[in-house]
């Protein structure tokens, strides 16, 4: 898909559909702007569109940053820390090396301020999807192979508000905001979609298995409810 820059808002996306009938603008998962055009529209529509909407842009953006809270020294998922350190730059950066997530923080900015939440949050999804793809693989696999159940293959998501998903052809998705949880909540979660790969519905054969995959599932299942995926 083509993608276009702008000063202000960063990446645009775009996306061809031949059922748009006009461009349309809204915000992506990961916090960025898409843009739906029809399929023979010139780009430079969507540029006088961003150009003209800037404030109901501003808005829209301001309204769609989930409602995180960052502070420096916080642990981010099982390996990373983020670090704030002061800069003469006149927009934040974010930078990740080893296991350190490092704020450069321009003078009056604070982590709350939605133009560092933006860039600090693009940080901490690429973290946690590292952390995802290098742990949850191995224990899905080895909880499936331990209980002798099976699966076609696994996925990776943050769009969703769930923790995880089983699909009819047994594909297991996973949400990397896992990672943020303590470790007997992930192979709760991993159970209960292992339980799916045999019963699709949440009957009673389907919690009996996750009880026996899980004897302590509702205890999990109850401290789960405390969390969310919010990245």
């Amino acid at each position: 898909m083509p993608i276009i820059e702008d000063e202000e808002f960063g990446k645009i996306t775009i996306r061809r559909s031949p059922r748009a009938s006009q461009v349309r603008l809204r915000v992506a998962p990961d916090g960025t702007l898409r843009a739906s055009i029809p399929m023979y529209a010139p780009l430079f529509l969507v540029k006088r569109l961003v150009r003209n909407s800037r404030d109901e842009l501003r808005a829209l953006l301001a309204h769609s940053i989930p409602q995180a809270h960052y502070e420096a020294g916080m642990a981010i998922g099982k390996q990373h820390s983020l670090l704030v350190k002061p800069t003469t730059l006149r927009t934040p950066k974010v930078t990740t090396s080893g296991n350190y997530i490092t704020v450069q923080l321009p003078a009056g900015k604070t982590l709350q301020d939605a133009s560092v939440v933006k860039v600090v949050r693009e940080a901490i999804i690429a973290a946690l999807r590292q952390e995802a793809k290098s742990y949850l693989p191995k224990r899905l696999a080895f909880l499936a192979s331990q209980h002798g159940l099976s699966y076609e293959r696994v996925r990776f998501s943050h769009a969703s508000g769930r923790w995880g998903s089983c699909s009819t052809s047994g594909t297991i998705s996973l949400n990397i905001a896992l990672m943020k949880l303590p470790f007997e909540l992930i192979d709760y979660v991993i159970c209960h979609e292992l339980a799916h790969t045999k019963n699709m519905n949440h009957s009673d054969s389907f919690w009996q298995l996750v009880g026996e995959l899980d004897p302590q599932y509702t205890l999990h299942r109850r401290a789960l409810k405390n969390e969310t995926p919010t990245i």
